[in-house]
C-alpha cells in the first residue's frame, strides 16, 4: 500500500503567495524522487480547540493561516530512498527555496495507508 508524509504548519497570512511558490518547488523535488502526488491546502475551516486543534499544535498566530499537506509516495521503501536523495539534492535548502513560515512549528509524520477507498 501507499505511504503519506502530512504536515501541518502556521503560515503567515501575507506570505501566502511565497508559501505557494515554495510548495511548488518542492512538489517538483519530491517528485523527481518517487512521490506520486502533493496536496498543499489553505486552512478555511480550522476550529479553535478547548484541549487541541492544529492551530495549537502548530502555535498559530492571529495573522496566520493553518496549512494542511500531504505528500503520497507508492511505497515506504520509495519514500525512504526518495528521500535519501531529496536530502542531499542541492535545490533544497534555505540558500535555494527558503521556508516563508517558521519551521520550528511544523509538526510532520509518516503515515502507512490501511485503507483506500
Amino acid at each position: 500500500m501507499s505511504y503519506v508524509d502530512g504536515f501541518v504548519a502556521a503560515v503567515p497570512n501575507a506570505k501566502k503567495q511565497e508559501f505557494i511558490e515554495h510548495a511548488r518547488v518542492m512538489a517538483e523535488i519530491f517528485k523527481k524522487y518517487g512521490a506520486t502526488k502533493v496536496v498543499e491546502n489553505w486552512g478555511v475551516e480550522v476550529p479553535e480547540g478547548e484541549v487541541t486543534s492544529f492551530s495549537m499544535a502548530v502555535k498559530k498566530q492571529d495573522d496566520e493561516t493553518v496549512v494542511f499537506s500531504w505528500v503520497l509516495w507508492p511505497s515506504k521503501q520509495v519514500h525512504d530512498e526518495g528521500w535519501a536523495k531529496i536530502m542531499q539534492d542541492d535545490t533544497m535548502g534555505p540558500d535555494h527555496n527558503p521556508m516563508p513560515y517558521d519551521g520550528k512549528r511544523i509538526i510532520f509524520g509518516g503515515f502507512e495507508t490501511v485503507l483506500e477507498v
